[in-house]
């Protein structure tokens, strides 16, 4: 599902961010990056979401070669993976249903469509009676969990979430690892990135570790 072969990313400033990156994950797997600030683990984040490119080595997602795609490509490469990122990105002008189907919408789903899964999302994450709210009337774990019924929205094969902790304290962070477990029970592919050890440390899960931009242990 996803596989880095002797990847690097170098900016233009001669910043490596990446050195030599190597691994595979398979599809259902439930995996966690870890590392320090500065590790390179948002670059990776960004190489498997196609907003970036590795500099040299690959990167495949679903079989496609990120290197390779051009911009017409792009956007259904994303149709098949969801983004969950620690500030939320939620539109703090919409709703919360509106923030949840604005990728259908943009994908151009009928009205009825969009409302059949809006409201399915919503109430697996438990949020369907807040529908109607704005995110400032939300805390910081439901708005976590809008975040992640926008990512799901549209079936994604993987689900990439950047510290969906970072800003919560542990008996949220413990909803939102319970939340993810549920996701990927249902066959979804999860890749969290955290610097929470004790999350890490409460679920038997592959951890990947990176530092400085190398891989460090893959266990």
């Amino acid at each position: 599902m996803i596989k880095f072969h002797h990847a690097y990313k170098t900016f233009h400033n001669g910043t490596q961010a990446l050195r030599d990156v190597s691994f595979e994950i398979e599809k259902g797997e439930f995996v966690f990056l870890t590392g320090p600030s500065g590790a390179g683990k948002t670059t990776l984040f960004k190489l498997i979401a196609a907003f970036d490119r590795p500099t040299s080595g690959s990167v495949e997602v679903a079989g496609r070669s990120i290197a390779s795609l051009n911009a017409n490509q792009i956007p259904f490469l994303r149709r098949r993976i969801g983004v969950v990122y620690q500030d939320f990105r939620l539109l703090k002008d919409r709703s919360v249903f509106d923030n949840v189907a604005l990728p259908l919408i943009v994908r151009g789903d009928s009205d009825a469509s969009v409302t059949r899964r809006v409201q399915e999302m919503l109430d697996q994450v438990g949020l369907l009676f807040k529908a109607d709210r704005l995110p400032s009337q939300l805390s910081g774990g439901e708005q976590q969990r809008v975040a992640i019924a926008r990512a799901l929205i549209h079936h994604p094969g993987v689900l990439i979430a950047d510290e969906p902790t970072g800003n919560l304290d542990p008996d949220l962070s413990r909803d939102i690892l319970a939340l993810l477990e549920r996701v990927n029970a249902q066959g979804t592919t999860v890749f969290v990135a955290t610097h929470d050890l004790e999350l890490v440390k409460s679920k038997p899960a592959r951890n990947i570790r990176i530092s400085s931009g190398m891989l460090e242990h893959d266990v």
